[in-house]
């Protein structure tokens, strides 16, 4: 049985995580690590063709040529999102080698990824570390890996790879582009998806890096978002994802009256305690709620002549044709959610490719999440101490990754637009089933019944005083919707067993989430 301590949240969390000591969250801010970075192993150009040319035949070809053994750790990215082609590749690769206990260090798990569980269940794979969804979400949870997943968010990932906590021995970068020395970049080729900054530090710290492609152009690809001078091995697929599907869940603005009126409370609320001004930044998610939100901001500032520094995206459309129609200087993107924001980081200087080095590691000097004036995120749960849950629902089972949504919380403003029920369940609870983000740096709760700001912002309580918004505490609206629904969410029917554990910005254990029984 795992050994359970109470961290500074109240919550019970692992001591150990896959025969590694791990540090229970102490609190926000309190982490202060010490030592140096980690680093990447020493080359030699002379092991290297002179001619640059870094070709190998295949991807199994490529594992061979990376020595690739039982128990090491191989990471990918999911800039190609439900489209991807090369994680189900290289793990149906290290099958033919015979590998085994494998870690695969994904930023991110979709749907597609679904041949992973036979790996899993054949033992090619050991655990995964990195957000699940979907089949394999489900198959985590109930509790059928052999090991304990871990989720962390954006930056937690670079953090947890700058810092040593994760050895990548083997990357492989997905690359709609590149040429044979490994210069690679996201947005164009026939499956251009943008940006490529989750494979950032993966290309700069693992051991051995393949860089794989399906449109080789000659040296040097430009622009290159991967360094050639970090790679190893190029390989050349047929087609490394399927470009329809990188816009899985395409971003729609919200249809549902409901949510409409949640949205347009958001940007009033911004724009009441005087965020909506020259000069100010703003963040929202791909929702269909964000979305509105960011339509509602939009038409706010086209009234007034208001022109925004940047935004921070996740790129949409919406996004793209507020830079293209001056009411933003750049738009800071670091991930590209459709094809219009692909193509608007191909042609618009403004547009501009990051990583979660910049933007999201903690364990840095600044980042610019924190200058972000306000961000609109959503939740699954929040609980009456303005606690917030993303990766399950409150039956327990694991449903999103974290993404950036941890990383955002740093703003100056942290709002959760977020309906007060979803299917007669209660999104407001007591406490939520899985701690995600500490209360105390979630501002601002907006649902269709009201607006709660957090106690502890007493500027912001003060900025709507006489206002005609409907400010209201938390836990009425709480009782409220549950008079409606007919009670509070019932609770989750948990085992005992840890099944994932989740990890806060500075690599602490946050909570975890245990399987889920029936």
């Amino acid at each position: 049985m795992t050994r359970l301590v109470e961290n500074a949240a109240g919550r019970l969390v692992p001591t150990e995580i896959n025969g590694v000591e791990a540090v229970p969250f102490k609190g926000v801010g309190k982490h202060q690590p010490t030592g140096r970075k980690a680093a990447a192993p020493i080359r030699a150009c002379q092991d290297y063709p002179a001619d640059g040319h870094k070709l190998t035949a295949d991807i199994k070809s490529a594992l061979v040529n990376a020595d690739l053994r039982d128990g090491m750790t191989i990471s990918t990215h999911h800039h190609l999102r439900n489209g991807d082609f090369v994680a189900n590749a290289v793990f149906a690769a290290a099958a033919e080698l015979g590998v085994k206990d494998l870690r695969w260090f994904p930023s991110a798990s979709f749907p597609c990824h679904e041949p992973q569980i036979a790996h899993l269940e054949s033992g090619v794979l050991h655990h995964i570390e990195g957000s699940m969804n979907g089949p394999l979400g489900d198959y985590c949870t109930r509790g059928k890996m052999r090991g304990m997943a871990v989720l962390r968010s954006h930056g937690g990932r670079y953090q947890a790879v700058q810092d040593g906590d994760v050895h990548i021995d083997v990357a492989v970068i997905a690359a709609p582009t590149a040429d044979p020395f490994g210069n690679a970049t996201g947005d164009r080729g026939p499956t251009a998806c943008g940006l490529l900054g989750f494979a950032l530090a993966d290309s700069e710290y693992a051991d051995h890096v393949i860089v794989v492609t399906d449109n080789l152009v000659e040296f040097p690809c430009i622009p290159w978002q991967i360094q050639g001078n970090n790679v190893d091995q190029v390989v050349v697929m047929d087609s490394i994802g399927d470009a329809s599907k990188i816009v899985s869940g395409t971003t729609q603005i919200t249809k549902s009256p409901d949510r409409l009126l949640i949205a347009e409370l958001t940007a009033r609320f911004c724009d009441e305690v005087g965020i909506v001004q020259d000069g100010f930044s703003f963040q929202a998610g791909a929702g269909g709620t964000a979305l509105s939100f960011a339509l509602f901001l939009r038409d706010m500032m086209r009234e007034r002549s208001i022109k925004a520094r940047f935004v921070r995206g996740g790129s949409t459309q919406y996004l793209v044709d507020m830079l293209e129609e001056g009411l933003t200087d750049y738009i800071l993107d670091g991930q590209t959610f459709d094809l219009e924001g692909v193509r608007s980081m191909r042609e618009n200087a403004g547009h501009v490719n990051t990583s979660p080095f910049t933007s999201y590691n903690w364990h840095g000097k600044g980042n610019f999440a924190s200058l972000l004036d306000v961000t609109v995120l959503g939740a699954t749960e929040v609980d009456v101490n303005f606690n917030a849950n993303v990766v399950t629902h409150s039956d327990g089972r694991l449903l999103h990754g974290i993404g950036g949504w941890q990383n955002c919380l740093a703003s100056k403003c942290t709002i959760l637009p977020i309906p007060s029920f979803r299917d007669r369940i209660p999104v407001l609870v007591d406490q939520v089933t899985t701690l995600c983000g500490p209360g105390e740096l979630i501002d601002v709760i907006v649902t269709e019944r009201g607006i709660a700001i957090n106690p502890q912002r007493l500027d912001l309580r003060d900025a709507v005083r006489g206002s005609s918004l409907p400010i209201r505490p938390l836990a009425e609206i709480k009782a409220e919707v549950e008079e409606i629904c007919g009670g509070a969410a019932a609770a989750a029917e948990l085992g005992e067993k840890v099944v994932a554990a989740i990890k806060w910005v500075d690599g602490t254990v946050i909570d975890c989430v245990r399987v889920v029984r029936g």
